[in-house]
């Protein structure tokens, strides 16, 4: 199946209705593209919970090692990780219940977006969610 994603109106509904954000490859490193966004969007308002298993935190927030830690319930996983790991990534997903699924730019598997969308996932795939919510939601 193409990747088609949704259009900025279902980006800004979207990103409206979500409250918790899980970053799979958060870095705690401030110069990292991963950091900057995270930051933004937690600034932003949003929950940050980073998922990533060789840091213990950042952003002022616990790390957890992969999805399958996740405690509460997370509106949209967003992932820094190189394409060829979003089918891994996406398989802990489907697990999480989580209803989107947010490939960064630069990002994406047609692998990962077949099952994610079998599985009822939305899927948005090489788009910044920085961006996204400054287009459709401003600052």
């Amino acid at each position: 199946m193409t990747i088609q994603n949704p259009t900025n109106e279902q980006l800004k509904e979207i990103l409206t209705n979500a409250s918790t954000i899980a970053v799979v490859g958060l870095s705690n490193n401030p110069e990292r593209t991963s950091y900057q966004v995270s930051k933004a969007m937690q600034d932003a308002g949003y929950k940050i919970i980073p998922v990533n298993p060789t840091i213990d935190e950042a952003l002022g927030e616990r790390a957890i090692a992969s999805l399958a830690e996740l405690e509460e319930p997370v509106d949209i996983i967003n992932v820094f990780r190189r394409s060829e790991y979003l089918p891994d990534v996406a398989r802990e997903a489907v697990q999480t219940n989580a209803p989107v699924f947010w490939a960064q730019q630069g990002i994406q598997s047609d692998e990962a977006n077949d099952y994610l969308r079998e599985h009822g996932v939305t899927v948005i795939m090489d788009v910044c969610i920085k961006v996204a919510h400054s287009v459709t939601i401003g600052k």
